[in-house]
């Protein structure tokens, strides 16, 4: 893949500093595709390929589902903590919630 065209480096405790780098940066993607995430850093990737890099958080860190759900991001929250089969794992972006799925019925 070719270079990111924009890096965020995570810092312990700072998801609220990531979220702000994804909802400015989000924009200049088109339509998003899909998400990898290593053990250290996850990329956020449009259908042009292009993508977005933030480094320091990986599928190891609770601090993951959040910034996974900002983006609509398909994946079992109770599972994304385990190691990866491979190099990183791969989810595809646009996860739709049904009508009231929040309320109890």
């Amino acid at each position: 893949m070719s270079e990111p065209l924009a890096s965020h480096d995570y810092a312990a405790s700072g998801v609220e500093a990531a979220l702000a780098f994804l909802k400015r940066t989000r924009n200049e993607l088109r339509t998003l595709r899909k998400v990898r995430v290593w053990a250290d850093k996850f990329h956020i990737i449009d259908v042009n390929k292009d993508y977005f890099e933030i480094r320091g958080v990986g599928y190891g860190d609770a601090d993951i589902v959040p910034l996974l759900r900002n983006i609509n991001t398909a994946f079992d929250p109770q599972t994304i903590h385990e190691p990866a089969a491979g190099e990183y794992k791969e989810f595809l972006t646009g996860r739709r919630h049904p009508w009231a799925e929040d309320r109890v019925m």
